[in-house]
């Protein structure tokens, strides 16, 4: 398993994604899975460092392994704010611009993105789960 803790500021998010990214392609991952792993991990912690350390400053910390050849899991560990991103409504993509509510995109991004993305709250830290699929 690979693990990277940094400070949860915008500098670091293109080394921790080039990192994955890297990671994907020497285990086989297509440029389109790739591509979608790139896109997620990046919304993801642009939301973490936007909102899980309103008041202060905080880190990340990402591990990352292939799992039976076929799969990669993420796992994304703040110790911010509480928030369940799950949770969150889908968007009315239907409603009119003026109807519809500000946010949730991103969220729905990282859903269509992954195979699976689970949510969990241990002690002081939130723990959200990307898998991908070769």
């Amino acid at each position: 398993m690979n693990k990277i803790r940094l400070a949860a500021n915008q500098e670091n998010i293109e080394k921790i994604v080039d990192g994955i990214s890297i990671f994907a392609e020497q285990n086989g991952f297509s440029l389109d899975v790739r591509r979608k792993i790139n896109i997620s991990i990046e919304e993801t912690l642009v939301n973490i460092i936007n909102y899980a350390y309103p008041e202060c400053d905080g880190e990340m910390e990402i591990s990352y392994r292939k799992e039976n050849d076929t799969k990669l899991i993420v796992e994304i560990l703040d110790n911010g704010i509480p928030f369940d991103p799950l949770s969150i409504p889908k968007p009315a993509l239907t409603a009119t611009l003026s109807d519809r509510k500000v946010g949730g995109l991103g969220v729905l991004f990282i859903r269509k993105l992954t195979e699976d993305v689970r949510y969990r709250r241990d002690g002081n830290a939130n723990i959200l789960t990307l898998i991908y699929t070769k």
